[in-house]
């Protein structure tokens, strides 16, 4: 089958979970957990909850799971990988032309904040911003299918954006992808008892009081660094 193999290029922290679940909804689409997830933690060596569980829940090899599972055959027309950005490490890149690519952008200062409750020493390799622009040129400069999409205009109007994604990336809109049922889903990674918490109890997009968080003192002047390339790639967004 001619598969439409579409790579979420998210942020973390952000509603790509919910996304996920979205696209799951559709009656021709098959969903991937952070295929490269193990990847990541092998190659960088940075210390995640479940660390151990998840290098034994993946293939540890990226090349491997792009090869072999991105690029592979579905008995679905539309394929979906839910990606963290920071991810794409240490990885033959070529294959981001076979695929239509979505940069999945939120106000870093949401980002930064959320993330600290989980892991306080946060970077900016850790929040992808940076990697996200650079990828945008990359991949306009080449040519290659990208579109930008922020999380809060999608919780906005989640009607509207998502059929403007779905147009700009080739596939029909349903109105399924507007609900999913609460709870646990059997495509969620091994990592989310971590994570999960709150977009296991939604039913839809809704914007989360916890999305109002302070942002800590300490973590100002990365906010103030990240914010530049968040700034370009809005312009880039589609809008509510």
């Amino acid at each position: 089958m001619d598969t439409t193999r579409i790579c979420l290029w998210s942020s973390p922290r952000n509603i790509s979970t919910a996304m996920m679940y979205s696209f799951a909804q559709r009656p021709d689409t098959i969903v991937f957990d952070e295929p490269l997830y193990a990847h990541y933690l092998r190659a960088t060596g940075v210390v995640h909850p479940g660390q151990k569980e998840i290098l034994q829940s993946q293939e540890n090899d990226g090349n491997k799971v792009v090869n072999e599972l991105m690029l592979g055959s579905f008995d679905k027309s539309v394929a979906f990988f839910k990606q963290m950005t920071h991810h794409l490490v240490e990885l033959d890149e070529k294959f981001l032309s076979r695929m239509k690519n979505i940069l999945f952008i939120r106000d870093p200062k949401q980002i930064i904040s959320s993330y600290a409750q989980v892991r306080p020493d946060v970077n900016m390799q850790d929040i992808g911003i940076e990697k996200q622009w650079h990828l945008f040129e990359q991949l306009t400069t080449n040519n290659q299918n990208c579109v930008v999409l922020d999380s809060n205009e999608i919780l906005k109007a989640p009607k509207k954006v998502l059929a403007e994604l779905c147009q700009a990336i080739d596939i029909p809109f349903y109105n399924e992808m507007l609900h999913w049922p609460t709870g646990p889903k059997s495509e969620d990674g091994v990592w989310a008892k971590y994570w999960y918490d709150n977009v296991h109890k939604s039913t839809g997009f809704e914007k989360q009081a916890t999305s109002s968080r302070t942002l800590p003192g300490y973590l100002e002047s990365l906010y103030n660094e990240s914010k530049k390339y968040y700034d370009q790639l809005f312009q880039h967004s589609i809008k509510a």
